[in-house]
């Protein structure tokens, strides 16, 4: 009898085991493959300097490198929705969604500001390799190098790829965590654009 009864409590452990792991698949996968683009981070919370109350929905400025060693701040391109997307080239997720955003950069050139801000660390990232990693891919969009890494504190950039979207009154939208496939990106800028 005792026999039988390990038996029979193995086998629903077994059987629990794979319930858990067939809700978890469909719910990871879900997520992946997700065609409507849902926030993955609340920006307000992400932005979030620890005390009760969110910071303010402006998005926070800050100075990054031109392609041309020149200052550029983030505000400046207040008027037109910016993009703001923080990459590496050592990142496979943001590797995967570079050719998108090159896309996205050719068709609303004029109508949205994009800003690929490289974290930029002297060290597994510099200005010359990026530069390099960018010409030989045959990418066109704009890069912006964060070599004093203001920007991705000031965005609490501690998973990448980040995008942030930012509307034409400098206000956040909204931002997403992970690498974004073509429909995903294109639905948050259908959203940007509404606004």
């Amino acid at each position: 009898m005792r026999k039988q009864w390990k038996w029979f409590l193995a086998v629903a452990v077994f059987a629990a085991a794979l319930i858990l792991a067939s809700v978890l698949y469909r719910q990871l996968s879900g997520r992946l493959d997700a065609q409507t683009p849902q926030p993955e981070a609340d920006t307000a919370a992400m932005l979030s300097d620890g005390a009760d109350q969110p910071q303010s929905d402006v998005a926070p400025d800050f100075t990054v490198l031109d392609a041309a060693g020149q200052s550029v701040k983030l505000s400046e391109h207040f008027g037109k929705p910016v993009i703001v997307n923080f990459w590496a080239s050592w990142c496979g997720p943001c590797r995967s969604e570079l050719g998108e955003f090159d896309d996205a950069a050719k068709n609303y050139a004029g109508t949205i500001d994009f800003m690929m801000v490289n974290l930029t660390d002297g060290q597994s990232e510099t200005v010359d390799g990026v530069k390099e990693f960018v010409q030989s891919s045959g990418y066109s969009f704009p890069v912006y190098f964060d070599t004093q890494g203001s920007a991705s504190d000031v965005y609490n950039t501690y998973s990448i790829p980040l995008t942030v979207f930012i509307r034409a009154d400098g206000t956040l939208m909204t931002s997403h965590i992970g690498s974004m496939n073509g429909s995903t990106l294109q639905g948050y800028i259908d959203q940007l654009l509404a606004q």
